[in-house]
């Protein structure tokens, strides 16, 4: 099909190039029958034919300079019109320094009239030019068919959201900013078939000839079940046919939430390109897991937890309120989701998780059926300069959230981990292991049940590295990476909220659910790519700088511990499941939560030290 395609095309380039030949004949004829009132002389007869060949070369050669051949001429524009002038000018003022520059002296153009030149190129003008728009003549005036005049579009995806989205353009072509004249899918065995009269006309690797030929302006990707690599490819290609404008059609979870339709294309983000495919999320499940309940979310005010508040109150919880200490950041979050859910249903509290008496009394109060405990300190580096807060927060103030849902009956329990926690060298890491072992242990002890669940770097989220170097390009600041072999999980907040939340709908109690991260990133890699985003050039417009590790940072981030035995998929996509074998040599207890109280006290206690000690197998 492709070299069917492919000989098809070449006939209709000869074709042109034979028309345009002809038409520079008979322009040059013209002119000299209009100068010399409709007589050729005898002196130019004989070398007539030359000055034909001479004209016609140099007027193909510059309006295949300008891509005017293979082109879809029921779309012209102005701008294929300007290029049609500019491409007849240059090969009429090349032709006329020709004859009074170089060769002027020469009895081959001896005495040749200067105003032909001019004839001649107002006649090319006009013969060339109207074979061009001839089609869009006929397709306007005589079938009375008005053609779009907005930009044309080059659509990437031949499947289901491919369709929808040339089915939503067509229809509405009169208002809508982009006009699908052509699509190309990964598949091969797609090129040649329509989707609503518009032709796959080739594969991702002929976005370049297909923009050439088209006179395309914008690719727009239609790829929301394809690999992430297909994405990747496709926007390397456009780039590579100087493409300005790509854009893809919006995520999953926007469609889900319906903020967005199918024909709100968005520009391309780094977390297109990071190589993870997008999970099939059983929003059903979640539904009913949330519709009809009470939710309390803590931490409502940071990345996962305001994320968590705007998935949830899509699913029509009775109530949900937002637990935070951060006022600002909780003011702005309540008035975001006063557009969604009711005051009634709305309840935003000022509340420190480490402030046990409160927590208790606000569980009490509320009687939540689900807790997303998202309250955490995250910083690697400040915790390690901070242990006793991390310490406070991370483990004390879930143990304190935790036991007053235990108190209170509360259904389900879902603690939002990472995957530092696995094998933990930061203070950070070992805090949020100690917080998974606490609920683990909890969940033996009554009817709540208590799941953790772990990702990694969340794209976008406050202090993560996407932010930073938006910033840094921004200011054409140098990028700065800690080591060259770096690399770091990566998920959008979006799924990983959507993720919690399912995870929070399936789990039976003392799992611990791994969200699948796909493959690691090379944090710069990641950073050349933000650059190439921004339209810059890595190490040459924007230099990256490598600074050194930081305490308690790890080169390579792991996804399972050689404690977790029981590491399997789940019926649900995108989700590993364990139950750690610890509880019976390393679980908490009293004895060890106590000595790590002491160290917060007592500035002689080791807090590393007493937070190693949950790695220790119990003392019979």
């Amino acid at each position: 099909m492709n070299s069917i395609t492919n000989f098809l095309g070449r006939q209709k380039v000869i074709l042109f190039a034979l028309t345009d030949v002809f038409f520079v004949a008979l322009s040059l004829i013209l002119a000299f029958l209009l100068r010399f009132d409709g007589v050729l002389p005898l002196e130019y007869q004989g070398r007539f034919l030359l000055y034909v060949v001479i004209l016609a070369a140099l007027n193909v050669f510059f309006l295949f300079r300008q891509r005017l051949y293979s082109f879809a001429w029921e779309f012209v524009s102005l701008r294929e019109l300007a290029k049609l002038l500019k491409a007849i000018t240059f090969a009429s003022t090349v032709f006329a320094l020709i004859v009074f520059l170089g060769l002027g002296n020469t009895e081959l153009f001896a005495g040749f009239p200067r105003s032909v030149i001019f004839i001649n190129y107002a006649l090319n003008l006009i013969f060339i030019g109207s074979v061009r728009i001839a089609k869009r003549t006929w397709q306007e005036v005589v079938k009375k068919q008005p053609v779009s005049q907005a930009p044309r579009a080059l659509i990437v995806g031949a499947d289901v959201e491919g369709e929808r989205l040339i089915r939503n353009l067509v229809n509405t072509t009169k208002s809508y900013p982009f006009m699908p004249i052509g699509i190309v899918d990964h598949r091969k065995e797609k090129v040649g078939t329509k989707i609503h009269d518009i032709e796959v006309m080739g594969t991702i690797e002929d976005i370049p000839k297909s923009v050439r030929d088209h006179n395309v302006e914008y690719v727009i990707i239609s790829l929301a079940s394809a690999d992430a690599h297909v994405i990747r490819e496709a926007v390397k290609q456009a780039r590579e046919a100087n493409v300005k404008h790509i854009r893809i059609i919006p995520d999953t979870h926007e469609l889900l939430s319906g903020r967005v339709t199918l024909t709100d294309l968005r520009e391309i983000q780094i977390e297109d390109l990071l190589g993870r495919n997008p999970a099939h999320i059983e929003t059903e499940k979640i539904s009913e897991f949330i519709r009809g309940k009470v939710v309390m979310i803590t931490g409502a005010a940071g990345s996962i937890g305001r994320e968590l508040a705007r998935q949830a109150a899509a699913f029509e919880p009775t109530s949900l309120v937002l637990v935070d200490f951060n006022e600002s950041d909780l003011y702005d979050l309540h008035a975001e989701l006063s557009s969604t859910l009711s005051h009634e249903h709305l309840k935003p509290v000022i509340a420190n998780i480490n402030n046990r008496g409160k927590i208790f009394t606000l569980v009490k109060e509320f009687k939540p059926h689900i807790i997303f405990h998202a309250a955490a300190y995250k910083h690697v580096p400040l915790m390690e300069e901070f242990p006793d807060e991390a310490v406070e927060t991370n483990i004390f103030g879930t143990l304190n959230v935790a036991e007053a849902a235990l108190e209170a009956n509360v259904h389900k329990f879902v603690l939002v981990s990472t995957d530092k926690a696995i094998r933990p060298v930061s203070v950070m890491g070992k805090t949020k292991r100690v917080a998974e072992l606490i609920v683990q242990e909890l969940n033996e002890q009554a009817k709540t049940k208590f799941v953790s669940v772990r990702f990694g770097n969340v794209i976008g989220s406050r202090g993560s590295v996407v932010p930073l170097f938006k910033e840094q390009i921004k200011r054409r600041a140098p990028i700065t990476i800690t080591h060259p072999d770096m690399t770091r999980y990566f998920m959008t907040i979006q799924e990983a909220a959507l993720l919690v939340m399912e995870a929070g709908a399936v789990g039976g109690g003392g799992e611990i659910f791994m969200l699948d991260m796909g493959k690691p990133v090379k944090i710069e890699d990641l950073a050349k790519e933000m650059i190439r985003l921004a339209g810059l050039r890595p190490d040459v417009d924007i230099p990256l700088v490598f600074t050194g590790i930081r305490p308690g940072e790890k080169i390579f981030e792991e996804i399972f511990s050689a404690d977790e035995k029981q590491v399997g998929k789940t019926q649900w996509d995108k989700i590993f499941i364990t139950k750690n074998n610890y509880p019976n040599n390393s679980a908490p207890n009293k004895e060890r939560l106590a000595a790590l109280k002491e160290s917060l006290i007592n500035p002689s206690q080791s807090i590393e030290r007493a937070l190693d000690r949950f790695s220790e197998p119990k003392e019979n």
